[in-house]
């Protein structure tokens, strides 16, 4: 019942309600909220923090930038469904809002578009050399469950193609990335009412601010090849699945194009089958499939990998990596 009060406490005043409109639409820093609102950053401030107390907000740290999002878990985010439907949608105030809103989202698409065209030129030619990324998103599809999966989790997000590719078979999505950059493009990607359950956070994959246990499945792609220590990486996203939870990684088999490591940052050119399965066994997962998609002269390979429901951390080390090569579809 205390709770329930501080929650109507809290939202019982028009700066407030009208945050938690904004907020329920889309990720909003202090600045974008003090453009819309047209208050002082103390007074902003105030309001968030209050509302982040009350449980109707969680703030979500990028940097410098500090992103509010209204809550969808809890009691907070039940009190927040039921505020939602009482919202007057012909309010003029809440209109008006709404127009500054759609402004800064425009900013952001032209950012983010601008960001894209500066890179375009080079992700399409490194995308000429591999698998067609139509064939590799029907492979994904084709081995992950079509339903079943509450909690996603998608690792070095980028601009939120795997999200948005598997938004219609899960409950709830998060993707994690280092940039910046990255994460303004899949926010704006992501922007749309079919992927408003998907939710983007910048997050280092060695050491990712997620409970344990967290996630029924999860998608590394297209990511390891840039990695520092690839093993750190798929260890930790072990860490954040549950028992029986999948994991999906997709990256390069083993090549010689040393120019991808110059020209484009690669670290690693290319992954075997053994090497990535045993990293698997270390973190405690069993390889269940193996696909290997050609391209010219690139082939990207994809592992799937389950977190036995008897798994148990603390003797994650002990597993012994048994090959499941035979049964991979080729």
């Amino acid at each position: 019942m205390d709770q329930l009060l501080t929650s109507l406490r809290a939202a019982a005043e028009p700066t407030r309600l009208r945050i938690l409109a904004l907020c329920g639409r889309t990720d909003l820093t202090v600045s974008e909220l003090m453009r819309i609102l047209g208050q002082s950053q103390p007074r902003v401030s105030r309001h968030l923090k209050l509302l982040a107390e009350a449980g109707l907000l969680e703030r979500f740290q990028e940097g410098s930038w500090v992103f509010h999002r209204a809550a969808r878990d809890g009691l907070g985010g039940r009190v927040l469904l039921h505020l939602s439907d009482l919202m007057p949608a012909d309010d003029p105030t809440v209109l008006r809002d709404k127009d500054h809103l759609a402004q800064i989202k425009r900013e952001r698409a032209e950012a983010a578009a601008g960001y894209f065209r500066a890179n375009a030129a080079e992700w399409d030619r490194v995308r000429s050399l591999h698998a067609d990324d139509t064939e590799v998103e029907r492979t994904i599809l084709s081995l992950l469950p079509d339903d079943g999966i509450d909690d996603f989790l998608d690792v070095g997000t980028g601009t939120g193609r795997i999200l948005e590719l598997l938004s219609p078979r899960i409950g709830q999505g998060i993707g994690i990335d280092s940039s910046r950059d990255m994460l303004a493009m899949a926010r704006t990607n992501l922007d749309k009412p079919a992927t408003g359950h998907c939710q983007v956070r910048q997050n280092d994959m060695y050491q990712m601010a997620l409970p344990n246990k967290a996630f029924d499945a999860a998608v590394i792609h297209q990511v390891l090849h840039f990695a520092d220590d690839p093993a750190r990486a798929i260890a930790e996203t072990a860490r954040v699945l549950r028992p029986g939870g999948l994991l999906l990684v997709v990256d390069f088999a083993p090549h010689s194009h040393e120019e991808l490591r110059s020209k484009h940052a690669h670290r690693r050119l290319g992954f075997a089958d053994a090497e990535i399965g045993g990293w698997f066994a270390a973190a405690g997962l069993e390889t269940r499939r193996i696909k290997h998609l050609a391209g010219d002269p690139l082939t990207v390979t994809i592992w799937l990998a389950i977190k036995p429901e008897f798994s148990d951390e603390a003797d994650s080390g002990n597993w012994v990596w048994m090959s499941d090569i035979q049964n991979a579809v080729h």
